[in-house]
């Protein structure tokens, strides 16, 4: 990590990153599956539960963070460089303090999402701009799929929702597919999410002439 994310996460890690344990020793990125996380002693309140799949160098999560201090928002992060970022973002935007309202799991979200948190529990789930496997070869490798999307929908409470984006047109046309056949998921937006920030890495797929896509889906 550069010099100031570093500091960051000497400083702020053992607030904001939760330390659970792993299936297979501390350097695993597999939390042990008969673990389940309660949230409301996590944060020590009940508040509606935003949970951030890859939250890379945690643009969004700092915004909606700062701007929902009544929602309480754990960000699922296999990359720990990006936590450092995050954290050290966070901390230019408090003054130095950790967002009393973010959390940060360590983890592979694909597989951890199938068992650390209740069922219903969730009142949104972000996946912005994810990994798009552009290869044919690879396509297998992305996170959207219909296993992914019932882990999702078992997240979600009544009426929760499921904000994507991309700036891959052809991984768009996916989601739509697997998300549109998916007995629970309804589509109710294609705008921009409102939350949602431009980040150096959308305004590089806009300027390489990459259309970005949007798509909210609400549990019935």
């Amino acid at each position: 990590m550069p010099r100031t994310h570093q500091a960051a996460w000497d400083r702020l890690a053992h607030v904001a990153v939760l330390d659970l344990p792993r299936l297979n020793g501390d350097s695993s990125t597999v939390v042990d599956p008969t673990v389940e996380l309660d949230v409301d002693e996590v944060f020590g309140r009940r508040a509606p539960l935003v949970v951030e799949i890859g939250s890379g160098s945690g643009d969004a999560l700092v915004t909606g963070a700062t701007e929902h201090p009544d929602w309480d928002f754990l960000a699922l992060e296999v990359w720990r460089p990006g936590i450092g970022h995050t954290l050290a973002k966070m901390s230019s935007a408090t003054g130095g303090e950790a967002l009393p309202n973010v959390r940060f799991v360590e983890v592979d979200a694909e597989v951890a999402l199938r068992t650390l948190l209740a069922a219903g529990s969730v009142h949104e789930v972000w996946t912005f701009f994810p990994d798009p496997w552009p290869k044919q070869r690879h396509h297998k490798r992305r996170i959207v799929d219909a296993g992914f999307a019932g882990t999702v929908l078992r997240l979600l409470e009544p009426g929760g929702t499921w904000r994507l984006a991309t700036d891959w047109a052809e991984y768009a046309r996916s989601m739509r597919e697997v998300l549109d056949a998916h007995d629970g998921l309804r589509l109710v937006s294609t705008d921009r999410a409102p939350l949602r920030p431009m980040t150096r890495f959308e305004r590089r797929g806009i300027e390489e002439g990459r259309p970005i896509t949007d798509l909210a889906y609400v549990r019935d």
